[in-house]
């Protein structure tokens, strides 16, 4: 989710702000609905979708903030607006909505995506302005919405550009939010957790850090002197546990010019880790920020993005669907032959 334009950046990671920029834009605008659109027609970024056995309906989100719906997978309906924001919180009028995800907890549907109110400069770094910018989280009684706000106006520190908020309950009965601190202000980006309230109105206390992108053995980046040295981009972070009980995080960063996903697992089995990294991708190059669910016939799949360069230079993403393995205590990706 780096929409940002950076000095001594590479020219596909450039693009690909670009393009993330005009795809956030373009999402939120009244699109006409459509049905039996095939997955493979639709153009999302960071798709999450819920299995939501109550009404045997698949629902798929994603940056944008739009809702898309189907019954098997294949044909899909949409897109719905679903999201009402406040335009006189700190998300202003007209926010961008990335990375948005979709989660049943205590009988309500829970919201989780990054806000960005462009007018708001919180800090400028190596002559880079940085929006406001944060994970939140809304609220619903049905799937489809409308998703509105809740108890707390703010989540997560205002001067701290923060996204890609997902969710989990701990071993300690506890819910948390994991999420990224955004590496345009620190640095070396990170992946953190918050405690949320019960109802998840809100947060308690303050972040802790689980690990930074500079962790990570397999992504990569070239300095301007052509030095090789750890992507300093974290991104998409999602919690599962395999069928063994061990707890996993798939997360995103760079391999030079690839957009690809990586995997880590906790030591300990509770977010606090420590967090090993697998030292090898879990995906091909350019698929990645993905997800996993279970199908109502009971098959596990991952939830992805792949992106390609369009005739414009700018990326076009569309989600994909893989089957993975969790029978041991790592998951494996059974890609199609």
């Amino acid at each position: 989710m780096y929409k940002k334009r950076i000095r001594n950046i590479n020219y596909p990671l450039l693009m690909f702000l670009f393009f993330l920029y005009s795809e956030g834009l373009f999402a939120q605008r009244n699109l006409e609905v459509k049905t039996d659109i095939p997955l493979d027609s639709i153009r999302l970024s960071d798709p999450y979708i819920l299995a939501d056995k109550a009404s045997k309906t698949y629902y798929m989100t994603g940056t944008g903030g739009k809702l898309w719906k189907s019954k098997d997978l294949k044909l899909w309906e949409g897109p719905f607006t679903v999201v009402e924001t406040d335009p006189n919180s700190w998300m202003g009028k007209r926010p961008m909505i990335w990375a948005a995800e979709i989660h049943q907890f205590k009988g309500k549907y829970y919201y989780f995506a990054t806000f960005t109110n462009r007018e708001v400069i919180i800090d400028t770094v190596k002559g880079n302005k940085i929006e406001r910018r944060a994970s939140h989280i809304l609220v619903s009684d049905s799937p489809e919405g409308p998703y509105k706000p809740m108890e707390d106006d703010t989540y997560l520190p205002a001067d701290k550009p923060t996204l890609d908020g997902t969710f989990w309950v701990d071993k300690d009965d506890k819910p948390y939010m994991v999420y990224c601190y955004e590496w345009l202000q620190n640095g070396d980006g990170t992946i953190e957790k918050i405690q949320l309230k019960p109802d998840l109105s809100g947060s308690i206390g303050e972040g802790k850090l689980l690990f930074k992108a500079s962790d990570s053995p397999w992504s990569k980046e070239r300095t301007t002197d052509g030095k090789i040295i750890p992507n300093k981009v974290t991104d998409g972070p999602f919690l599962f546990e395999t069928q063994t009980g061990k707890l996993g995080m798939l997360w995103t960063s760079w391999v030079f010019g690839d957009y690809v996903q990586g995997v880590a697992y906790s030591e300990s089995g509770t977010l606090d880790g420590p967090w090993i990294q697998e030292k090898e991708p879990i995906t091909p190059p350019n698929f990645g920020h993905g997800m996993m669910f279970k199908t109502f016939g009971g098959k596990l799949l991952m939830a992805l993005h792949s992106h390609r360069e369009g005739p414009n230079g700018n990326y076009i993403r569309i989600p994909n669907l893989l089957e993975v393995d969790d029978s041991k205590d790592k998951i494996s990706v059974l890609l199609k032959k």
